[in-house]
């Protein structure tokens, strides 16, 4: 079985992030996986182990460093990476994105694919769902438990107040993963080495058939105008006797903050 994993590579959390124009400026940010998306390598790694067969691949759309982030995947004990690299995808929206990687998810003939719940920089979590939409497969979001059974897999959902909901989900069919799924491995020595000479497939959009759904002309959604948040305002001590400082605090409350 081929398994496939979506991988995004986002900024660093702790990079600080300079808005330039209708982007940031990534000269000097740090790129990593998306944390959600270790949690997906992990599932498809403790899959293959678990079948004693099948092929780990990395899919993953963007620039020519994302293959940086693959290649950690391929690390961690992925087979082959899956790369679609293409000016043409320069600019996609979710629409798009999910549009190529379901082409080439198909292409690639993979029984099941496991992603990240979301990515932390555009936290938009809607790629997964519309690559399962694309490929006319079923789909389960958040999952934390993840049992194959075959034709099927069992896996456990939170639903809210400590209640956990359980589906069989008919394979193929795409699941996005959460923490608290399994604990991902770090990739050893030997396994970064290694990844190094693992296949590499890149996929132009011309390969996938969708040029006319990718790229900024054929984008439904366009992101602009970035600005950074405001920056939180001093704090204000209040002086004077208690039962003074209790009065000025409600007032503040109720005419200020407008909270009471």
């Amino acid at each position: 079985m081929k398994i496939g994993v979506l991988l995004k590579q986002v900024p660093d959390t702790e990079t600080k992030i300079r808005v330039a124009g209708d982007g940031i400026e990534e000269g000097d940010v740090k790129w990593i996986i998306n944390p959600y998306d270790e949690f997906a390598v992990e599932a498809a790694i403790r899959l293959k182990e678990k079948l004693g067969d099948g092929e780990v691949l990395i899919f993953s759309l963007g620039k020519s460093r994302t293959l940086d982030a693959a290649r950690t995947a391929l690390a961690m004990g992925g087979d082959r990476a899956v790369i679609l690299d293409d000016d043409a995808f320069e600019g996609s929206d979710a629409y798009g994105t999910a549009k190529a990687l379901a082409a080439a998810i198909s292409k690639e003939e993979c029984g099941i694919v496991f992603t990240g719940g979301q990515a932390i920089d555009l936290d938009q979590n809607s790629v997964p769902q519309s690559v399962a939409a694309f490929l006319e497969w079923p789909h389960a979001s958040w999952i934390q438990g993840f049992e194959h059974n075959g034709d099927t897999a069992t896996v456990k959902r939170p639903v809210g107040g400590g209640a956990v909901e359980v589906v069989e989900v008919t394979l193929p069919a795409v699941f996005t993963c959460t923490k608290g799924l399994n604990e991902p491995r770090y990739a050893s020595l030997p396994g970064i080495m290694k990844a190094k000479r693992k296949p590499v497939t890149n996929y132009s959009a011309d390969d996938l058939g969708v040029g006319d759904d990718v790229g900024a002309d054929n984008a439904r959604v366009s992101l602009s105008d970035f600005k950074l948040p405001p920056g939180r305002p001093a704090g204000r001590i209040l002086e004077g006797e208690i039962g003074d400082q209790v009065k000025e605090l409600v007032r503040l409350l109720r005419e200020e903050a407008k909270v009471l």
